[in-house]
């Protein structure tokens, strides 16, 4: 007990001691970081470790091919960006190779990400418990004295009455630092439940079904890496799949196809949806204070993917829409195409249902799309220009922003809300690299699997890194909460947290 007692006062004064020194340095910068430069470090470090490992680990192919270094460093820019742009075949990694790319997408998607911020506005809200810890006798975190229950009271009936213009005050305070716990253990839960169920489901339909089974074993591919590889990949919407022919070999297993068009969805367009039903899901069995704040005060909550009830109502509606269109016109022009042939009729449908869903923003692919015809590509570029949670429907984010607009005059693009998320895409579509298309034909042209980027020279290729980069602007969400979290909306630097001193 002794050691222990001295461990404990030894790290408190570690902590105390690298706080201060922490809010030295910050109180020392002349002025603040653009929020954009911290993600563009979060990520640019993230990409160079994975770089790191990727090199230090051995390809498949170590004897015949080795990937040059910024083939490698532009694959893990690519897989932490989940742009799935490549400019060499994913069958040249080896298993370790593929586990550091599972766990670059893993940590690089929009979920993950925004958990980290959200996790910052956890910590900007600590101090707001500390500020009405005399409320309650019991540590302020736990929340469990009848007084407080009494404010959360008083408050839902606040908000159940409308009453929008009383001052926010320390019970308030203290509803939303709550409730954005809540929040951020409900979007963990969800990124942990949608994974594990599709890597289950992916290792069990491969477990019965021997033709699946049968590629990776061609391949030399390990099942457990492919099942996890391919949910991860599929739910962050990155498109890099094992295999070089990504999912092309696997277009006749539609129950494979059926697994991974939840995860398409559940990863990206429907995740705002989703992420709604479970916090009403969840409020009706706990936290139903917290659950009802977060669905009614969506505004004040500031968490990005948290869409107000129309919208995350009418974002259903325009997605499935898109998907229906799309699948419509799929089939009626490609059914009897080279890339469906050999399948029946139910096989057709689910690859086409499947290639479809893929066009925002997933980017995986059962058919060569440089043999579809020219007006199905345009709409696929239309569909992968649309930003994710796009909706065609009049939605009004909350009453006061409604009636501001609803005294102006009335336009059409005022009922299309698009998010803050770039039109540039990150689908990772490509048409490959065949030599039949080449105006001059070289004798000793191979075709390749890789995008057209691999033929890129290297200046080129550090162009697209760039691009795959500054396309991190679009998704600042982290940053931003990070520059609020240490701004605190006045201009001054928060010094006494470490993340401020990159700010």
């Amino acid at each position: 007990m002794t050691n222990i007692s001295s461990f404990s006062k030894a790290w408190r004064h570690l902590c105390s001691s690298t706080w201060c020194l922490m809010s030295c340095f910050c109180r020392l910068i002349p002025a603040r970081v653009n929020s954009f430069c911290v993600q563009l470090c979060y990520f640019f470090s993230v990409s160079f470790f994975g770089f790191v490992f990727l090199k230090v680990l051995k390809p498949r192919t170590r004897d015949s091919f080795r990937p040059r270094n910024i083939d490698l460093f532009f694959t893990s820019v690519s897989a932490t960006t989940v742009s799935s742009m490549s400019t060499v075949e994913m069958e040249v990694f080896s298993n370790s190779q593929l586990i550091v790319l599972i766990i670059l997408m893993l940590i690089g998607g929009e979920i993950f990400t925004s958990m980290v911020g959200l996790l910052f506005k956890k910590f900007q809200h600590k101090r707001m418990e500390n500020k009405i810890s005399s409320l309650a006798d019991s540590d302020p975190s736990t929340c469990q004295s009848s007084e407080l229950e009494m404010v959360e009271k008083r408050d839902f009936e606040s908000l159940e009455s409308g009453n929008h213009e009383t001052s926010l005050d320390s019970s308030v305070d203290l509803l939303k630092c709550k409730s954005i716990k809540f929040l951020w253990f409900v979007v963990l839960g969800y990124f942990i439940a949608v994974q594990v169920l599709g890597v289950s489901l992916v290792s069990t339909y491969l477990a019965l079904v021997s033709s699946a089974r049968n590629v990776l074993k061609n391949k030399g591919l390990n099942s457990l890496t492919f099942s996890i590889f391919t949910t991860v990949s599929t739910f962050a919407n990155c498109g890099f799949l094992p295999t070089n022919e990504n999912m092309v070999v696997f277009k006749s297993n539609s129950g494979l196809l059926l697994i991974l068009i939840p995860q398409i969805l559940l990863g990206n367009t429907l995740f705002p949806s989703c992420l709604r039903f479970c916090v009403w899901f969840l409020g009706k069995f706990f936290k139903k204070v917290e659950s009802n704040y977060l669905l009614k005060k969506t505004s004040e909550v500031g968490y990005f993917h948290l869409l107000p009830s129309q919208h995350a109502s009418y974002l259903v509606v325009t997605v499935f829409g898109f998907v229906l269109t799309q699948f419509i016109l799929f089939c009626s022009m490609e059914w009897n195409s080279a890339g469906l042939h050999g399948l029946n009729s139910y096989q057709k449908i689910i690859g086409s249902l499947f290639q479809t869903m893929n066009t925002r923003y997933a980017g995986e692919s059962i058919v060569d799309l440089s043999a579809l015809s020219s007006a199905l590509l345009v709409l696929f570029v239309v569909m992968m220009y649309l930003p994710p949670y796009t909706s065609f429907l009049p939605v009004k984010d909350d009453e006061e922003i409604y009636k501001k607009k609803r005294n102006r005059r009335g336009r059409l693009l005022e009922n299309i809300l698009f998010s803050q998320l770039s039109a540039y895409g990150s689908v990772g579509f490509t048409t490959g690299y065949s030599c039949d298309r080449q105006t001059q034909p070289d004798s000793n042209c191979v075709n390749k699997f890789y995008g057209f980027s691999g033929k890129w020279s290297d200046e080129g290729k550090i162009i697209l890194i760039a691009v795959m980069l500054e396309d991190l602007r679009s998704s600042t969400w982290m940053a931003a909460e990070l520059e609020n979290f240490c701004d605190g909306g006045h201009g001054k630097i928060r010094s006494i947290y470490w993340p401020c001193m990159f700010i």
